[in-house]
């Protein structure tokens, strides 16, 4: 086993296959409220962050905030099952990994209600001890909050920390919070996005995590 003690994951992108789902979302959000459509790029550069931060250039109000809320998240939840999925080779890997006796959890900026949704639908929820989210929190991701509130809640310190994320935001809040970071390639970005947040790790696969945790990597 690696010198790791305690695991911590991002969720969207890490470890299930939500992003087309997010993208539709958020375009649709846009166009029920008549507001001009935004690229997928721009709206990937946000990805890791939570969904009020990314609309909050349009919201002129709380109540404004509310209702674009509102309306991304019914679309979401309305196709969420059909949409959602592991990414290949997850699950299992998750179960080994517990098996292995690593501590686990979820390190997110999506609510508690959907991350749960989306480890339910999966088979993972059981196979994490604790849940981060962004209404577990005050600052979210990039800032190290997150992360350290996991630290906290699995008893680890940062030097038998890994955090795997996506985003270069997941890779600045497991850097700040002095955890040793993952930058898993199997989401929607690549090297070039995530270079800048200066990773331990490169996984392009999640066959290079069990080689790091499970292969005395």
């Amino acid at each position: 086993m690696s010198r790791f003690r305690a695991i911590l994951f991002d969720l969207d992108g890490t470890l299930i296959d939500s992003i087309g789902l997010i993208l539709s979302s958020y375009h649709h959000t846009l166009a029920a409220h008549g507001l001009p459509p935004v690229s997928d790029a721009d709206w990937l550069a946000g990805v890791g962050t939570p969904l009020r931060v990314q609309l909050s250039r349009w919201a002129n109000s709380p109540e404004e905030m509310d209702r674009l809320v509102d309306t991304y998240r019914t679309h979401n939840i309305a196709h969420h099952d059909a949409m959602v999925r592991p990414y290949p080779g997850i699950v299992p890997l998750v179960q080994r990994i517990r098996a292995a006796g690593y501590r686990t959890g979820i390190v997110t900026s999506k609510n508690q209600e959907g991350t749960r949704r989306g480890l339910r639908l999966v088979g993972l929820e059981a196979l994490m001890e604790v849940l981060v989210c962004a209404d577990s929190v005050t600052h979210p991701k990039p800032h190290p909050e997150p992360v350290l509130r996991g630290m906290e809640l699995l008893g680890s310190t940062p030097e038998e920390t890994l955090f795997l994320g996506d985003s270069i935001h997941d890779l600045h809040s497991g850097r700040a919070a002095e955890a040793r970071t993952g930058a898993v390639l199997w989401g929607p970005f690549g090297r070039a996005e995530l270079e800048s947040g200066q990773p331990d790790y490169w996984l392009e696969q999640p066959g290079d995590l069990e080689a790091l945790l499970l292969g005395g990597g």
